[in-house]
């Protein structure tokens, strides 16, 4: 009797649920951060259906909080960093110090962020750690944008 590894129909009905529920949050989870994030634009004195589009967002994001300059640094360190992929170890060692180098660019954003809408540095830790309530927060409170600030 050869017996062939299967998943059980029950089991793949359960993982099939759960990848079904998994994509909904995450579909909720954009449509909300698209909502607040179009709720922040409008603010800004922005039109607030840029913020659907995916690149051009984060580019007028830059522009909201800060300045446009560190936008057109990733958007080149990603594009090095493609180049460079396929070079063994000069690939992983340059893609570890791009990603702490956008880490370290998307806290200083939000910090940005944060202090163009008149907020300190607590919220900013929010907008870092807990980014989808705090930009939706952000977006329906009752802030009003200052502009980028130093």
């Amino acid at each position: 009797m050869n017996q062939i590894n299967t998943v059980p129909p029950a089991m793949a009905a359960g993982m099939g649920a759960m990848m079904a529920v998994y994509a909904i949050v995450i579909l909720v989870l954009w449509v909300l951060q698209v909502v607040a994030y179009w709720k922040i634009f409008e603010k800004a004195g922005e039109q607030g259906w840029k913020s659907i589009i995916p690149v051009y967002s984060d580019y007028i994001l830059y522009r909201i909080a800060w300045d446009t300059k560190p936008f057109w640094v990733l958007l080149g360190l990603a594009a090095l960093n493609l180049l460079l992929s396929w070079i063994p170890v000069a690939g992983v060692v340059f893609s570890f110090i791009t990603g702490i180098l956008a880490v370290i660019i998307e806290i200083l954003l939000y910090v940005k962020l944060s202090r163009a809408f008149g907020h300190g540095s607590g919220f900013a830790a929010g907008l870092v750690f807990l980014s989808t309530i705090f930009v939706l927060i952000l977006g329906f409170d009752s802030s009003e944008y200052l502009g980028p600030q130093e």
